[in-house]
């Protein structure tokens, strides 16, 4: 049974060695030296990977189609129907 007062128990990401920190605040490997809170296994990863990935889905909303006012087509049909009729009367006098 490991004993309580030894403090975390660490394994080297450089040589694989298994230690404890012995309570010390720096957890530093004693084989190779090398502090374990520098572990790539500990660093986030990459902002350009992970805003990819965590982008949400655009919604599309669909667009209805604007309904021409009844008032504005019969104005724009009066006019049409005064101007052929000017045209025919111009014709006859020739």
């Amino acid at each position: 049974m490991p004993a309580k007062d030894l403090g975390t128990k660490y394994v080297c990401f450089k040589c694989t060695t298994k230690f404890y920190d012995m309570k010390k605040p720096d957890p530093l490997c004693p084989k190779c030296g090398a502090d374990q809170r520098e572990s790539p296994a500990l660093k986030a990863p990459s902002e350009g990977r992970r805003g990819r990935l965590a982008a949400a889905p655009k919604v599309i909303e669909p667009i209805e189609p604007e309904e021409p006012a009844e008032a504005e087509d019969e104005e724009d049909l009066d006019s049409f129907d005064e101007e052929p009729a000017e045209a025919v009367e111009e014709e006859e006098e020739i």
